[in-house]
């Protein structure tokens, strides 16, 4: 889609909205992130948390395929097309982070749909909690060394 546009501001500004839709997406995952850590129990059967669960899951699920299969790419395209080889080279090294943090995410979300035992769910909670604050500040990163630092370019 982005491919036939005619001019760098169709381009690159269809690139802010697919960011700007991502961030959204990026915000219901944090919102049921916040609903389902925020319970004090988890007990088997409790359709709510079950509920709350699954939509953690399909948030988190979309959330880490849209960055890999449509933002990622597109910020690179952009580094490239600008030519800016360092903020390629630094987009490398925070895929790398970003990267690590996708085994915990998909984890997470198999061994939750797999089962209905929430005895560990808190621990597991914590420590997707603290993968999504790493992915999420060099997912930041990326973002503006391979396409903030190009917007004066596209005016």
């Amino acid at each position: 889609m982005l491919e036939n546009c005619k001019s760098a501001r169709e381009r690159w500004g269809g690139v802010s909205e697919i960011i700007d839709r991502w961030l959204q997406s990026r915000q219901a995952l944090i919102v049921s992130f916040c609903n389902l850590s925020g319970k004090k129990t988890f007990a088997d059967g409790d359709t709510e948390s079950e509920e709350q669960l699954r939509e953690l899951c399909q948030n988190l699920v979309d959330y880490v395929s849209a960055g890999h299969f449509e933002v990622y790419e597109q910020l690179v395209l952009e580094g490239q097309a600008f030519g800016d080889q360092n903020g390629l080279e630094k987009s490398r090294e925070l895929y790398r982070e970003i990267d690590a943090t996708t085994d915990v995410a998909v984890d997470f979300n198999d061994k939750y749909l797999e089962t209905d035992d929430l005895s560990s769910l808190p621990s597991d909670l914590s420590q997707l909690g603290e993968a999504l604050e790493t992915r999420f500040a060099s997912e930041d990163r990326m973002i503006d060394v391979l396409h903030t630092a190009h917007k004066n370019q596209i005016a």
